[in-house]
């Protein structure tokens, strides 16, 4: 007899899934609360524009590196959970230590150091997720941790705005105050996310263990190091908005236009995190990711090809929050069924490193074309790489 839709929800809606999709979205309220004054806070203190690169930069450069590590060494503990608290923590403590700052360069460390702390239990998180729930419901468990993860994004700048006027602009108990949600993140881990027992893998090298990947997998990095190659930042779109609507609107209205598209975008991407999810335990996982990444094409297409009028900006902001809820859910859930459970933390975190390369060469590569050349030719890049990582993901097969 067929389980009853109940009885198949208890079975990944768990403690541990809801514990981890809670501490996603606190984690990222916090942080996000920390991101939306960090701008005009380095303004304030007379720094440059220039520094929030080089912050953001090296933050996430730090970051994407931490995962590899992390993954590498967790899969080697009996217990990765105590890895993840610590991970929360330091996130928590590098973001409220902002309010100390005085400096630029001081940013820079509290930054990089909170980027750290996430690097490191980015991986053990998705073990751990990935450890909780069955093979045949990986999509609605890493698409419920994506859609909790994206209401902290948006519960986020709203609490910043309402911190931020009703402590009369003080930056520094606004930072201070991101401490709460920071440490509830890593209290939610640490008391109500229960780690399975599992064999650690046995001590090898870091290059024999990436040997050990199977190669589907492999071939599943280079499909997803391609489209990432080609999937800028969010707030180049932001930008594309502001420029195309300023004149007609102006700049201050087309300003809170493109913002207000970037709040809907967020509001599709949290929505339909889950629905990639269900979509993906039910169909083969490359067709759906593959769906995600044609979604995007279109996208870019459109950019290239269509007049920007206020109404098809709105469906390209749509159509980003849902390429990229498809795209990392899928993405994630499809990487758990290709590498056996003893290399999760290992696969998760190669898989980490990519997509942090990926992020940090689409949108220089992107900016780049655009300043030298337009933005036809700069999505026009992105377009093509969208679609080549769509076909590649559909080659990719569980087996050899």
């Amino acid at each position: 007899m067929a389980d009853s839709p109940s009885t198949s929800r208890a079975r990944w809606l768990n403690r541990t899934v809801v514990g981890i999709g809670l501490a996603s979205l606190f984690s990222d309220w916090s942080h996000e609360i920390a991101t939306t004054v960090l701008p005009a806070f380095l303004a304030s203190m007379g720094a440059a524009a220039a520094w929030l690169g080089v912050i953001e930069g090296v933050a996430d450069g730090l970051s994407s590196f931490a995962k590899m590590a992390s993954g590498f060494y967790t899969d080697k503990l009996q217990r990765r959970k105590p890895i993840a608290v610590i991970g929360y923590l330091v996130t928590a403590c590098g973001t409220a230590s902002f309010g100390l700052a005085t400096a630029a360069w001081h940013i820079l460390i509290s930054r990089s150091l909170a980027w750290l702390g996430r690097g490191v239990r980015t991986p053990v998180r998705k073990a751990l997720l990935a450890a909780a729930v069955t093979k045949e419901t990986y999509g609605r468990a890493f698409g419920f941790e994506r859609m909790m993860d994206t209401v902290g994004a948006i519960v986020g700048p709203a609490t910043a705005f309402i911190l931020f006027a009703a402590l009369h602009h003080n930056y520094r108990r606004v930072f201070l105050l991101t401490l709460i949600p920071g440490v509830c993140a890593a209290g939610l881990i640490a008391f109500f996310v229960r780690e399975k027992e599992r064999r650690p893998v046995a001590h090898v090298s870091f290059g024999e263990r990436l040997r050990l990947l199977p190669r589907p997998y492999r071939k599943f990095l280079v499909a997803v190091g391609i489209f990432g190659a080609g999937d800028f930042a969010p707030t180049l779109l932001i930008l594309l908005a502001t420029q195309k609507l300023t004149p007609t609107l102006g700049p201050a209205v087309a300003a809170s236009v493109a913002v207000g598209f970037y709040v809907l975008r967020n509001i599709f991407y949290a929505g339909f995190a889950y629905v990639a999810g269900g979509l993906a335990d039910r169909f083969k996982k490359q067709y759906v990711l593959a769906a995600g990444y044609a979604l995007a094409a279109v996208m870019a297409v459109l950019i290239v090809a269509a007049p920007m009028t206020i109404w098809l900006l709105g469906i390209i902001f749509i159509l980003s929050g849902m390429h990229v809820a498809i795209a990392e859910t899928l993405e994630d859930s499809f990487c758990a069924e290709l590498v056996g459970e003893e290399h999760h933390g290992m696969a998760f975190g190669v898989l980490a490193t990519v997509n942090g390369i990926g992020d940090f060469l689409s949108s220089i590569i992107v900016g780049t074309l655009w300043t030298a050349v337009g933005t036809n030719v700069a999505f026009g890049y992105s377009a093509v790489l969208f679609s080549l990582g769509a076909l590649l993901v559909l080659r990719t097969n569980r087996s050899p």
